[in-house]
């Protein structure tokens, strides 16, 4: 009687044990039949060992370069608060990994230049954990924008909010520690939180990607240092427009979440899709005859576990990847550009602030 071999698998190294690398990325590494986790790195080694405990043959360390000479690690997930990726990248890719760090690359522009520098000098397979570039729903957007079935694209509008009030701190969190509102580790509010997301996706689902933009930062609601909520308004090569609007002030009861894909033939509306959990719909809607109609994907998969599939998948081919770092720094600097000079990252509560980046 002859067995079936065993699939080979891919050991990834978690760095940083916070809330999204333990419920969202953990979960997607654990259900992925090709990916193992072989260690857990941590300054808090007791988070490191909790996370570990998930993992059979998991080992927690608090030691960097241990964590990234573990036999059979190939793929470092950077998952640290963003002042501390640059590091922790450089580390991982001068050990000779794989790095997938979140975004944004780093929390001051200079880290972010020289987290690429290390990455590519390495010559390793380096992107952003922009899992929203792989969600199901967003890959079926993107195929139908590369058909022509929506004419030309006149315009991208994403609304990406979330309610993150001073005390907040991620679920199970017993820290409450809540970095994502320090202007030091950050970098910003919900700008640099979540508006990212929405400039890496516009040109996943385009092809192209967002050249010019302004924007407008609102300390609104909360009275922390940091910006509560932006609108980014910009536009790409080709002249399509593009608002980003993000939030830290919209309650978790309201719509907070959509985004519309306008073409001269048909509209894409996603609802419910950009986040971290699989779900939510796709619609069309037809120009011509009015009517509406469900886009089928994959509910079931996460953007995260189509992420961990997709890194897994370039990994013998490091220059096939289609989103080099060297792209997402660019979109970093058009990012911090459109605040412009005059602008502060932090004002009292309640200002507006605004400046004009000329085109």
């Amino acid at each position: 009687m002859t067995t079936e071999p065993e699939p080979t698998t891919t050991g990834w190294v978690i760095a940083g044990a916070g809330w999204v690398a333990r419920d969202h990325m953990a979960p997607a590494l654990a259900a992925s039949p090709t990916s193992r986790v072989v260690a857990v790195v941590d300054r808090d080694l007791a988070a490191a060992r909790a996370l570990a405990e998930r993992f059979p043959g998991a080992r927690a360390t608090d030691d960097l370069a241990d964590a990234f000479a573990t036999p059979g690690a190939r793929v470092a997930y950077v998952a640290t608060p963003n002042h501390a990726h640059r590091e922790v990248a450089a580390a991982a890719a001068a050990a000779g990994l794989a790095v997938l760090c979140e975004k944004p690359l780093a929390a001051a522009l200079p880290d972010a230049a020289e987290l690429v520098a290390a990455c590519e000098g390495a010559g390793v397979l380096a992107a952003t954990a922009f899992d929203q570039r792989w969600h199901p729903a967003h890959r079926a957007a993107a195929d139908l924008v590369a058909s022509g079935r929506l004419g030309t694209v006149t315009a991208v509008r994403i609304v990406y909010g979330c309610w993150l009030p001073p005390g907040w701190s991620p679920p199970g969190s017993t820290t409450g520690d809540n970095w994502r509102v320090d202007p030091a580790r950050a970098g910003g509010g919900a700008y640099v939180d979540l508006a990212p997301h929405g400039l890496d996706l516009v040109g996943a689902l385009l092809g192209e990607d967002v050249e010019r933009a302004t924007t407008l930062v609102q300390h609104r609601v909360h009275d922390y240092a940091v910006d509560d909520g932006s609108v980014l308004v910009g536009a790409t090569g080709s002249g399509t427009l593009v608002t980003i609007h993000n939030s830290f002030n919209t309650v978790e009861t309201l719509p907070r979440r959509r985004l519309e894909v306008v073409g001269t033939a048909a509209q894409l509306v996603a609802t419910d899709t950009m986040g971290q959990t699989a779900g939510g719909r796709l619609e069309l809607l037809d120009t011509a005859t009015g009517e509406a109609s469900d886009v089928p994907f994959d509910a079931e998969l996460s953007p995260f576990a189509a992420q961990v599939r997709a890194v897994e998948e370039h990994l013998a081919d490091p220059a096939s990847w289609p989103f080099p770092l060297a792209r997402d720094l660019r979109l970093l600097h058009l990012l911090h550009d459109a605040l412009g000079s005059g602008v502060p990252r932090s004002a009292p509560h309640p200002t507006l602030s605004a400046q004009e980046v000329p085109s």
